[in-house]
């Protein structure tokens, strides 16, 4: 898999971004998300996020490709199902199509 070695990872993205929409800022808030993957890093483990008043530290980030999607990775996510997981992502960005070989980052969150 490509970054393999965390030396060869991106340089990340203003964490404060990681979480945008509000229906995750919720969804985070109640625990029914503890991940967030996105295209690009935001963070590095042991990172503070703070969401309405509420600080989350960031665990453990890695790239993941979507085809290495579990049920229980689309449920830290917030959603039932990978189908479900996928029509979100798809529905977000009108030009985006499902590539299983694409990378996102996995930031996986807990309430500090």
């Amino acid at each position: 898999m490509v970054y393999e070695n965390k030396q060869d990872w991106p340089e990340k993205y203003d964490i404060n971004k990681l979480v945008s929409r509000p229906s995750d800022i919720d969804k985070i808030l109640s625990g029914e998300k503890t991940t967030e993957r996105r295209n690009d890093r935001y963070a590095d483990a042991g990172d503070e996020l703070v969401l309405e008043g509420q600080t989350f530290v960031v665990e453990d980030i890695y790239p993941q490709k979507l085809k290495e999607l579990t049920d229980d990775d689309v449920k830290e996510e917030g959603f039932e199902s990978i189908e479900a997981y996928k029509d979100a992502l798809t529905s977000i960005h009108e030009s985006v199509v499902w590539d299983p070989e694409q990378i996102v980052w996995t930031h996986e969150l807990k309430r500090k």
